[in-house]
């Protein structure tokens, strides 16, 4: 068969490119020709990636585009004759973006109508999990399925060592992380003001650390910035480091007494698995996908009470007992993304379209 898959956007380090780059990998193990198209490719990407004006592009036997954004994609996939699949990696709703940035808002609700309308237009509608899933068939698709994303956690658990930044790293203080980009769905405000609680009635000998894009709306990442003044947070003690390469990543991971997220919009939330993947505990605000993510491990909590998740984290810090009981379950998790689960999936998939 010939299977491809389409992405708007091609980047390195991306958790849908890296997933489909994987699926794509095991497709040809297979016997099966499968080729990736995008709209955007980055530069260390070409050659690797087709151009979506290759009329190759449309001549798959299946061919599953990512959905995440509104574009030209999404009708091209409508006209195709037969195995037309989508993989929803779900749309971040727009009021988290409204006080920010109106034209971001305007992108995703775009990008929410664009999916509505490809309803009866496709054969298959995949979620990358149940919540994501179960929106789909709220929205009137017949036919839906969970296909998980391949995980690639080999990346971070088998990197090279990065002497001087894990030196600078374990210099004494509790080094607590978060890996996302800089959105405002994120909730980066709560884990500074969950850091305020944390230094008042825990331990003073800390350090947050933030890993991820920081331009992707800039008016909110300037609305953390100024929260920071206002808290009078030091840059020694709270770390915004963008875009890291995977032995810096893994580094980050490697050195952290914990994970911490505050988020209250994810559709999977990879770096849950990430952590979980590298032996540091999770605590993270239960919503949307992030309990059916972690799956009964790390600690998921709710309400949004600071000071509660404040002496949960010392206790996930300091508590030997109940550390080692939080990442044994952590790591029984984890064997739920093991590569032969995602194999017998993708098996599937396929043999549903065979003929």
């Amino acid at each position: 068969m010939v299977i491809n898959q389409w992405l708007p956007a091609a980047h390195r380090g991306d958790a849908v490119g890296d997933s489909a780059r994987r699926v794509r990998g095991l497709l040809r193990a297979r016997g099966h020709e499968s080729q990736i198209y995008a709209l955007t490719i980055d530069d260390d990407l070409t050659g690797d990636i087709g151009a979506f004006t290759d009329p190759a592009a449309r001549q798959g036997d299946l061919t599953i585009l990512h959905f995440a954004i509104a574009s030209p994609m999404s009708e091209a996939l409508t006209a195709l004759p037969r195995g037309r699949i989508i993989q929803y990696h779900n749309i971040t709703p727009a009021h988290f973006f409204a006080g920010y940035d109106a034209g971001i808002a305007a992108i995703v609700t775009r990008g929410r109508q664009e999916l509505a309308g490809l309803v009866g237009h496709v054969d298959l509608a995949l979620g990358d999990s149940e919540f994501n899933r179960s929106e789909l068939e709220t929205l009137g698709f017949g036919d839906t399925g969970v296909f998980p994303i391949a995980v690639d956690t080999a990346r971070l658990t088998e990197a090279p060592p990065r002497p001087a930044l894990e030196r600078v790293l374990r210099d004494g203080l509790t080094n607590i992380l978060f890996v996302g980009r800089m959105a405002p769905n994120k909730k980066i405000e709560d884990i500074l003001r969950l850091a305020e609680h944390y230094k008042r009635y825990v331990d003073a000998f800390h350090r947050f650390i933030f890993v991820g894009r920081e331009d992707a709306c800039p008016r909110y990442y300037a609305m953390i910035r100024a929260l920071m003044s206002q808290y009078q947070m030091t840059s020694e003690r709270f770390w915004f480091v963008g875009s890291v390469p995977d032995a810096d990543l893994a580094a980050f991971y490697r050195t952290a007494s914990a994970y911490v997220s505050m988020s209250e919009h994810e559709g999977f939330c990879v770096p849950l698995i990430e952590a979980m993947a590298t032996d540091v505990p999770v605590l993270a605000y239960a919503s949307t996908a992030v309990p059916e993510t972690l799956g009964g491990a790390g600690v998921a909590f709710s309400p949004k009470d600071l000071e509660y998740a404040a002496e949960m984290l010392g206790l996930l810090v300091y508590d030997d007992d109940l550390r080692e009981g939080v990442l044994a379950g952590q790591r029984r998790r984890v064997h739920d993304f093991a590569d032969t689960r995602f194999e017998t999936h993708l098996d599937q998939l396929v043999a549903r379209f065979a003929s």
